[in-house]
């Protein structure tokens, strides 16, 4: 959509400098469709196919900031979304077997009219040129409305704050790495109905995914990593029906040294909603993402990441997404 969030993420980048990722990796970031209506079905985010070590504990924090701005009207349906998205969430991963891993996470969302807008604008009209939905709605400060024949099927307002749907996460390794063969590893997940349906930080009903998870190293410095899931929605939102939907994603990890590491990823994602008429909700989403592991201590990591909506698909991604993500590892 915008070369903007490209080169704010390369300036990120650049004030990294130092520390981190280990010689074995660190796996793709932990990404998921945030755009802001589809991030209400479950996520299979990205992961690697190894599993933590029996009795080893991972405390994940992340903070994921989404810029959306659409105006789309495709009849029957108006489409005004003008707002940024912030999903915090906080996940455990314990290690029960060397081979067997669970984990439980629990999102909260966070809608405003947000901080990046003047940077993206700014980038923007000095690369590609302001985006024309972005030129439309300039006078708007926060706007988010989705109506179709009149009737509104999802809106928001600035300030919202709620519980996300928590999602109980399982994975087994069925394959370690070797010479000549990659480790692989089947995926499995539950979303709950947690959050509040009625304001849209949750579905309202559960889903069901499962999925490959597959990594190697090919050489010295590089590890390649990929992911294929399967998401089975159950229910309705709005009174729209859902469908079966995937995601997956291919990505390289260059260990920079003992303590960094650069990543960078390609996303895609189908969408669980069909025959609506509106490419928000209908089109499947292509992303790219990139950044940078960085080990601050043994048992400590910090990533960085941006994810910048590419055009392959049109109309169904967010704008731009940063986020930043610490780990901390209890080991017995």
């Amino acid at each position: 959509m915008t070369k903007g969030g490209l080169a704010a993420l390369a300036s990120w980048c650049a004030l990294a400098g130092g520390a981190a990722a280990g010689a074995d990796g660190y796996g793709p970031f932990p990404v998921r469709n945030f755009q802001p209506i589809q991030v209400m079905i479950l996520g299979m985010f990205g992961d690697r196919a190894a599993v933590v070590k029996k009795g080893t504990l991972d405390v994940r924090v992340e903070l994921a900031d989404t810029s959306t701005i659409v105006d789309d009207r495709t009849p029957p349906t108006t489409t005004t979304m003008k707002f940024e998205q912030v999903r915090s969430g906080v996940f455990l991963r314990y290690g029960l077997t060397n081979q067997f891993e669970v984990g439980v996470e629990v999102p909260a969302l966070y809608r405003y009219q947000g901080i990046l807008e003047g940077m993206i604008t700014q980038i923007e009209r000095l690369t590609s040129g302001l985006a024309p939905a972005r030129a439309a709605l300039s006078n708007r400060g926060f706007a988010y409305s989705l109506t179709k024949n009149g009737r509104t099927l999802f809106s928001g307002g600035d300030g919202d704050l709620g519980l996300g749907d928590i999602t109980l996460f399982g994975k087994y390794q069925m394959l370690s790495e070797s010479e000549g063969k990659p480790a692989v590893s089947l995926r499995l997940a539950v979303k709950t109905p947690s959050g509040d349906s009625g304001r849209f930080f949750g579905s309202g009903h559960a889903d069901v995914g499962m999925g490959l998870a597959v990594e190697k190293k090919v050489v010295d410095h590089v590890i390649l990593y990929g992911n294929l899931n399967g998401i089975f929605p159950t229910g309705s939102i709005s009174g729209l029906t859902l469908q079966p939907a995937m995601s997956g994603l291919l990505a390289a990890e260059y260990l920079w040294s003992s303590s960094l590491s650069l990543t960078a990823q390609f996303d895609y994602y189908s969408s669980p909603f069909h025959g609506t008429g509106t490419p928000v909700l209908d089109q499947g989403v292509t992303e790219v993402a990139a950044g940078f592991n960085y080990r601050l201590r043994n048992n400590l990591l910090w990533q960085v990441y941006g994810v910048e909506n590419l055009d392959f698909i049109r109309g169904g991604a967010a704008d731009f997404t940063l986020s930043t993500v610490m780990t901390y590892r209890f080991a017995d």
